[in-house]
């Protein structure tokens, strides 16, 4: 394809042979189409050595590439990205190779986004909605995010994954007395993504309330000993339940426009990557298993897990040593 300044197309190629045929001089035909001698030369050879498919438009590639990654290399991203499904920043230091080459491989593969997939199979099954208004606060504590993630209790022996049962036992499957759901509860800071989350029986105001509780005290202990404000959805827990709780500790209650969830962008990423990484990632038999497991993750998330938008570094990255 053409770029938006070129003189030639494919048709103006091959009216420089019509006009070529016709009788016109080359220097006619570039001084009426705009170039240059050489360049109606140039197409002319082309078309006498190939024929009207030597007018097309050719790759710009070179024809060879001496530091083009080996293909072993490759495969390895390729292997690790099917068996980890972690984006470039975090398979870079598992493979050892850059995270931009990692990016680069995937894409020339066609290999998807991880938004895309879905968290336990890998299959492509949506496009998420992004957007190009991006900020950040400038200190930990300015402003911090807080939501609920609902999950669907596991009953005891796993889930129709782990007992081996396919999409045609859905109609079995919904006649089933149903178990509860678990309420993820997170709160994340806007500068430093440092997260904190629990899992509640429910997602009632008084509950919520202890939660922030809980929540502020977590994030002293990890030197954000000041919360300037909360930004939540508009909730009847969040609106009227919190208020005690944020004159306490002098925080100014913020809340986004209804129906936008994307304005609370960053616990809404949170819980994205609670499901993917923690809730679904891998089959547990019971729920109790799936409960244990969230603390060492948010652990491994505040202090180990690379993230993209704090240049691949952890979020502890960000925090005075405490």
């Amino acid at each position: 394809m053409s770029h938006r300044n070129a003189r030639l197309t494919v048709h103006g190629r091959l009216l420089i042979v019509q006009r070529r045929q016709g009788g016109w001089k080359q220097a006619h035909i570039a001084a009426a189409m705009g170039i240059s001698r050489r360049c109606v030369k140039y197409w002319l050879d082309r078309y006498e050595a190939e024929g009207e498919a030597g007018l097309g438009t050719r790759s710009s590639r070179p024809h060879s590439m001496p530091t083009k990654t080996a293909p072993d290399v490759e495969e390895k991203v390729l292997a690790a990205r099917a068996e980890h499904r972690d984006g470039p920043d975090v398979l870079a230091s598992k493979v050892g190779v850059p995270a931009r080459t990692v990016s680069r491989i995937l894409r020339r593969h066609g290999v998807p986004y991880l938004r895309e997939c879905d968290p336990m199979t890998g299959e492509v099954i949506r496009s998420s909605k992004a957007t190009a208004v991006r900020y950040e606060r400038d200190k930990p504590g300015e402003l911090v995010h807080m939501d609920v993630k609902k999950l669907g209790k596991i009953p005891d022996g796993g889930g129709w994954r782990a007992r081996g049962e396919t999409r045609t036992n859905h109609q079995a499957r919904i006649n089933k007395k149903p178990i509860g759901y678990d309420y993820v509860h997170s709160l994340v800071d806007d500068h430093t993504r440092l997260a904190y989350s629990e899992i509640l029986p429910d997602e009632k105001g008084p509950t919520c309330a202890a939660f922030l509780g809980r929540a502020i005290d977590y994030f002293a202990a990890h030197g954000i000993t000041r919360i300037e404000r909360l930004m939540t959805d508009n909730a009847w827990a969040y609106r009227w339940s919190l208020r005690e709780v944020c004159a306490t500790h002098q925080i100014k209650q913020k809340f986004i426009r209804p129906h936008c969830p994307w304005r609370n962008g960053k616990v809404e990423r949170l819980n994205r990557t609670l499901a993917t990484e923690w809730a679904y990632r891998q089959v547990f038999t019971s729920n109790d298993d799936r409960t244990a497991a969230l603390a060492p993750w948010l652990e491994y998330y505040n202090t180990e897990r690379r993230h993209s938008a704090l240049g691949g570094k952890p979020p502890i990255s960000r925090l005075l040593p405490t």
